[in-house]
């Protein structure tokens, strides 16, 4: 079987292998392929029965140029991507990659909110920078630090991702309240839910962890701003598009909105007139909560499991299941 990888340098930049596949066929590898040229995209799938995509699009124009196309694996866990009922017409079965970062992302969640807390590194340069060599004093700060403890985090969605991010803050006696679209129970008795608007007005930090939809896209805007307690601390390692970024930016510099830590944005890579790269408070890092080499490894095996499951005639993380007769 002719297998094409597209784009998979963000997975594997080299210290990963594609063995797994190569098992079940010939294997070709592109670091990057074209987002917007077609006839790239095209020419690249070439006669692959296979292919593996992060974020090259999959559309209906693509399909229809490669007829013989078997298998589409998402190297990713959002599937956007691919035209999922093009493919589904065509018998084709698109899966992803779910759960394979809960731990790392809600690892890195903290990270976020400890270097707003503790600003770590702004010390750290300072004394590299000979301030400490030169102070009168045994100690100083250069900015405000805080303690987490008794605050209260407002975690926006309830998935794995986001209840692993509530175990963390209960470890460093938080308060822990949350706000599902559709009603959860809680994991423990220390986790509340609550309304939106509850969310807003009750948090000292909060943190995003739901998909990117129609109802969440720019969530975090001029009518909800307001609504959250001053000096508030905004946390996003979910989707860019959550947030109007113009309205975020405009809070940090009011200081509204104290701090934000963010490892995705609307645009990605990230273009020069972002206007959270100029704003006041704001640590942006670029969308690598993802990507330890452990998680890394655990989506490779998940991918080459989904593919195996797929020529052993089964369905394993299939996105784009047959409609009920």
């Amino acid at each position: 079987m002719k297998i094409v990888v597209l784009d998979g340098y963000a997975l594997n930049p080299g210290d990963l292998s594609w063995q797994g596949f190569e098992a079940f066929g010939e294997v070709t590898v592109y670091d990057r392929t074209s987002f917007t040229d077609k006839e790239e995209i095209i020419e690249r799938i070439g006669e692959a029965e296979a292919i593996l995509t992060n974020k090259t699009p999959i559309d209906e124009e693509v399909l229809a140029a490669v007829p013989q196309l078997k298998y589409i694996g998402v190297i990713a866990t959002g599937y956007n991507v691919v035209d999922l009922e093009a493919a589904r017409k065509r018998k084709i079965p698109v899966t992803n990659i779910p759960a394979y970062g809960t731990d790392a992302v809600a690892q890195f969640t903290f990270a976020l909110l400890l270097e707003i807390a503790n600003q770590v590194g702004v010390h750290n340069d300072s004394v590299q920078q000979g301030e400490w060599q030169r102070s009168i004093d045994f100690t100083y700060q250069k900015t405000p630090l805080m303690e987490l403890q008794g605050k209260t985090i407002g975690l926006v969605g309830y998935g794995e991702i986001a209840q692993a991010t509530a175990m963390i803050a209960h470890a460093f006696n938080m308060k822990v309240i949350y706000w599902n679209h559709r009603p959860k129970a809680p994991q423990a008795e220390w986790a509340q839910q609550v309304s939106i608007d509850e969310l807003y007005q009750q948090s000292d930090i909060i943190s995003l962890h739901v998909p990117q939809t129609a109802e969440t896209q720019a969530m975090i805007n001029q009518e909800s701003i307001p609504k959250m307690k001053d000096g508030v601390i905004l946390l996003n390692t979910a989707r860019g598009g959550l947030i109007d970024e113009a309205a975020v930016a405009d809070a940090l510099n009011a200081g509204k909105i104290f701090a934000a830590g963010v490892d995705v944005i609307s645009k990605e890579p990230m273009v020069e007139d972002n206007p959270l790269l100029n704003a006041k408070n704001c640590i942006i890092t670029p969308h690598i909560a993802w990507r330890p080499l452990e998680t890394r490894e655990r989506l490779m095996g998940i991918a080459v499991d989904n593919f195996a499951a797929f020529l052993d005639g089964k369905e394993k993380n299939v996105v784009n299941k047959e409609h009920d007769e």
